[in-house]
């Protein structure tokens, strides 16, 4: 589609091409899931994604076979997911896992709440969390010609979060520091 980005990466880690992981990053265009596709081009990787989204013609052929589909309005649908994403990791996968849970409609925000899928997961599966930020998707998709068009997105890898805590310890620990992370490359 033209768009390029720039990675800075902000840490000396790298990533084990044998290891599964978590991949997370700040959501804020559809485009963040192509870049993500990019991004983790050694893993094989599986998205937890909303199921309403396979109603859109052609993308949603794709994406059914590509996400673990998640029914937001169902507790039995979101307590499912760690099942199938268990299941997805056991044949090699790596998961990613969008915290935030979706594109705020309100522009505005930069970083909506967090949901805590990724650091159960995570801490469950004892898979560390890999930590992307995005900037500037928001802006040059829909295309904006005012930035140069089609655009460049900048990204950040901030690092790998290593589970060493229960789940309810390390998602209260981690999302305010990751937060931090995140919102740090906007100032």
């Amino acid at each position: 589609m033209g768009l390029r980005y720039e990675l800075t990466r902000l840490s000396g880690e790298t990533l084990d091409k044998n290891q599964q992981y978590v991949f997370i990053s700040n959501h804020t265009s559809i485009m963040d899931i192509m870049l993500m596709c990019i991004l983790c081009a050694d893993h094989p990787i599986c998205f937890v994604g909303k199921k309403e989204l396979v109603k859109i013609p052609i993308f949603g052929t794709i994406y059914k076979r590509i996400c673990v589909m998640v029914d937001r309005g169902s507790a039995r649908s979101r307590a499912d997911v760690y099942r199938r994403c268990a299941e997805k990791m056991e044949e090699g996968n790596s998961i990613v896992i969008f915290p935030e849970g979706g594109v705020p409609d309100d522009t505005t925000i930069i970083l909506d709440e967090f949901k805590d899928g990724a650091f159960t997961l995570s801490s469950k599966h004892n898979s560390p969390i890999v930590i992307y930020t995005f900037v500037g998707l928001k802006e040059i998709f829909p295309f904006d010609n005012s930035k140069g068009y089609p655009g460049k997105a900048k990204v950040y890898f901030n690092g790998i979060l290593y589970p060493s805590a229960p789940p309810k310890e390390l998602k209260l620990s981690s999302f305010e520091t990751i937060k931090k992370v995140l919102l740090k490359h906007y100032n």
